[in-house]
């Protein structure tokens, strides 16, 4: 009587086949790939030389050459100051010049032969020397009435114009080359020991271009408030592409063994590691941490998982490491058609249900 209350409270019992069927995921065979592990960081684009000229003598702006956006050549003159007395003062120069010259071949004549002291040989020398630097002063004045660019590039600011004032330092003129274009980003302390000058990497511009350059420049003190250092890296650039704008920045570190994968076949394990289930001979569920190497748009490379590996692509969520399972490959299943997800088995009710 006994053995009969008990096998009625439990009910019919569930047949030990239907029991103990396998859950039905669809995998993906998958073979590891040969793909380069690269450190990006975001930055900004500066050109490779950006030059504020200032006047280097006063005068008034007599004639303007170049408009703001033309290009320059090395010594091509930008802006030329009025002239005003110059000349004149370097006539007057120059004929001091000659005339020292000829006191001091006098005085040397003279001392020669003994009419003359030495003394007064060296005071005539001092004179014609003398002159002979305000001579080079004032033709020194002469140029800088030119402003020439100093290389070549872009004409970018041009804050003077025909008639306007200058004092000696007043910016007249800023000059811009951005080829090369130089990349600027900050790395992290812990990713600097891993950049190397002259390492290749890739730079993509917000406009949607795309350079590539090479690692011209390592900081050799990181900065107080990030901890991290300046890397530069510099990209030809016979386009002229801007200089400015926001830029990613890709430095290849070491080619590695890896399988691109999508996020939707990435999983979490309890304790939150990262990783990827896939089933093994046996028809058992294997769940493999994994590091992601490199991001695209379509997915990610990953490590981690065997060299061949059969993926699991959909019923990821509801079997777990170690269940027996039957696995149903991509190839098999007819066009246009996927494994559905199997349901979430129902909860368990309570006591009082």
């Amino acid at each position: 009587m006994l053995s009969g209350q008990i096998a009625g409270d439990t009910g019919p019992a569930t047949p030990a086949s239907e029991a103990e069927a396998p859950v039905a995921v669809q995998v993906r065979e998958m073979a590891a790939e040969r793909v380069e592990r690269e450190l990006e960081n975001q930055g900004d684009t500066v050109a490779d030389q950006d030059v504020e000229l200032r006047a280097q003598t006063a005068g008034r702006v007599a004639e303007v050459l170049v408009a703001r956006g033309e290009r320059v050549a090395a010594g091509d003159p930008i802006l030329r100051l009025a002239m005003e007395d110059r000349a004149a003062r370097r006539a007057e120069a120059e004929a001091r010049v000659a005339q020292r010259e000829a006191d001091y071949e006098a005085a040397q004549r003279l001392g020669d032969d003994g009419f003359q002291a030495q003394t007064a040989v060296r005071e005539a020398r001092a004179a014609l020397e003398a002159a002979r630097a305000a001579l080079a002063a004032i033709e020194e004045e002469i140029r800088h009435t030119t402003v020439r660019a100093p290389f070549d590039g872009v004409l970018e600011e041009r804050p003077v114009e025909v008639g306007d004032f200058v004092a000696v330092g007043d910016p007249v003129a800023r000059v811009v080359n951005a080829d090369p274009l130089l990349a600027v980003i900050n790395v992290a302390q812990q990713d600097i020991g891993r950049v190397r000058l002259g390492a290749e990497a890739v730079v993509e511009l917000a406009t949607g271009d795309r350079l590539e350059g090479v690692v011209s420049y390592i900081s050799g003190a990181a900065q107080s408030g990030t901890r991290t250092f300046r890397v530069e890296v510099e990209a030809p650039n016979p386009d002229g592409l801007p200089a400015g704008v926001s830029a990613t920045v890709r430095i290849p570190l070491e080619s590695v063994q890896a399988h691109f994968v999508t996020p939707a076949v990435l999983a979490l394990e309890e304790s939150g590691q990262l990783g990827v289930k896939t089933v093994n001979e046996a028809g058992e569920v294997v769940f493999h941490p994994v590091n992601i190497v490199r991001a695209e748009r379509e997915g990610v490379w990953v490590t981690g998982l065997p060299e061949r590996a059969r993926v699991i692509t959909v019923g990821q969520g509801f079997v777990r490491a170690g269940e027996p399972v039957r696995a149903v490959a991509e190839a098999e299943l007819p066009d246009d058609r996927t494994l559905p997800e199997p349901e979430a088995p129902p909860a368990a009710l309570g006591d009082g249900d």
